[in-house]
């Protein structure tokens, strides 16, 4: 019998499953989670659910959102994922105001820290820029479409951050690598002048977090991977500084090698907390920068079945903002279900890490039961926790599929490479007969 074989394209979307994701305002104004291809706002200062505007003339999200951001000052939202749509959004009014059509899924998004430029990446590994500068017709023209500004050679590009200047944009991938690059002047003509690389972990990367201590204006950056570790860099010329085993104090998965799936930080660096697949909690780390030393400083339990899939810390440290949830997961209704849970964090002058956290309970949430409602799509605990178990295990799968490099027999490569070929020679009009 033949073999039946199938390309990426082929797989059954209906199968496939995304995180839930979630981003907080800089100044803790708003916060939205991404579920699915849904996104939900909910105004902090307002006290109130927000709906969304589009003035973009472009199609909304039809598919799952797979990266979501604020810029620096919080007046723009991105937001992207696999029906190969890039969304910009103005805060004040939460209307989009452009809608950008890639060629192939995205996988990541950043905005500039003067919020110029959106940057996006897709599954292919290539990186893109468009201008949100309106200044100049002809510019405004050939801002619209989206200029390749870098590339990771065919590997899944995982995330994208901007260095807290504005100077670098990091990336990192499947592949085991991160790249930090210069970001040009003119970026719409290409960013060909790489500042480092930094090399060193064996499973994918995962998250990336630039952070900038007062005695270090350079900064560095943080890095969690599929082979469990979260790493300290000097991005500025490549050196790995720290690293810190997370595996060591997750007795919950002794044995296996969980992946790091977020990471968020306080501009300082003194607040550092990270997610691990499997695992029902958060864990605080604490650098120590002269010393050159990462290590865990305490691990948060968070009861029941939760498992973070998405962490945020604003730029005022106040909170920690988590959500577990996945799309197309089974639920009672029509609406999709997520689980959001915050902690307080409070400086603590005499603990050697110097900020604790503190999980709230619902009702001490700000926004309290309106938020939860919004945010989670129920706030019916019941309800929602009988469908997380179910979460965990298919979050584990897509995970690997998505990101573990697939090992292919010769004959399948060139399999797969002839229908690539075939594909392509069928999209390509004829130049002639």
């Amino acid at each position: 019998m033949e073999e039946v074989q199938l390309g990426e394209e082929e797989i059954d979307k209906a199968t496939e499953v995304a995180p839930a994701l979630i981003s907080v305002h800089p100044f803790e104004k708003s916060v939205v989670v991404a579920l699915g291809s849904e996104l939900r706002v909910f105004d902090l200062e307002g006290d109130c659910s927000i709906s969304l505007s589009d003035d973009s003339g472009g199609p909304g999200h039809s598919d799952s959102i797979r990266a979501i951001c604020f810029d620096a000052s919080g007046r723009l939202f991105a937001s992207a994922g696999d029906d190969k749509l890039v969304k910009i959004w103005t805060t004040d009014s939460w209307c989009c105001i452009r809608t950008v059509c890639a060629d192939k899924r995205v996988s990541a998004v950043a905005i500039s820290h003067d919020g110029s430029f959106v940057v996006f990446a897709d599954k292919f590994g290539v990186v893109w820029v468009v201008s949100l500068d309106r200044d100049g017709e002809s510019q405004a023209l050939c801002a619209k479409k989206p200029m390749p500004i870098l590339g990771h050679y065919c590997s899944i590009i995982t995330t994208l951050k901007f260095s807290p200047d504005g100077r670098f944009v990091a990336s990192a991938d499947r592949d085991f690598k991160i790249r930090v690059t210069i970001f040009p002047r003119e970026p719409l003509k290409g960013a060909h002048e790489i500042q480092s690389f930094c090399l060193g972990h064996t499973d994918f990367v995962s998250c990336l977090a630039f952070v900038c201590p007062s005695d270090y204006p350079l900064g560095f950056l943080l890095s969690g991977s599929g082979d469990s570790t979260v790493r300290l860099w000097d991005f500025n010329s490549g050196c790995l500084l720290a690293t810190c085993e997370a595996l060591e104090s997750n007795e919950t998965d002794k044995g296996n090698h969980p992946a790091v799936t977020d990471i968020s930080s306080s501009a300082d660096g003194a607040l550092i907390v990270v997610s691990i697949q499997s695992f029902h909690g958060v864990m605080l780390l604490t650098c120590n920068f002269s010393a050159k030393s990462l290590s865990v400083a305490k691990v948060v339990s968070m009861k029941g079945s939760y498992v973070p899939t998405s962490l945020c810390v604003s730029s005022l440290a106040k909170h920690l903002w988590t959500v577990m949830g996945a799309s197309n997961q089974p639920s009672s209704g029509t609406t999709q279900l997520a689980r959001v849970r915050v902690c307080s964090i409070s400086r603590q002058d005499r603990s050697p890490h110097g900020h604790d956290l503190f999980v709230l309970e619902d009702n001490d949430t700000t926004g309290g039961e309106k938020l939860l409602s919004k945010l989670q799509g129920s706030s019916d605990v019941t309800e929602i926790e009988s469908m997380l178990a179910s979460t965990t295990s298919a979050l584990n799968t897509a995970i690997h599929n998505l990101l573990t490099k697939k090992q292919y027999s010769s004959e399948k490569r060139e399999f797969r490479k002839k229908n690539r070929n075939d594909r392509k020679q069928k999209q390509e009009p004829f130049a002639f007969r």
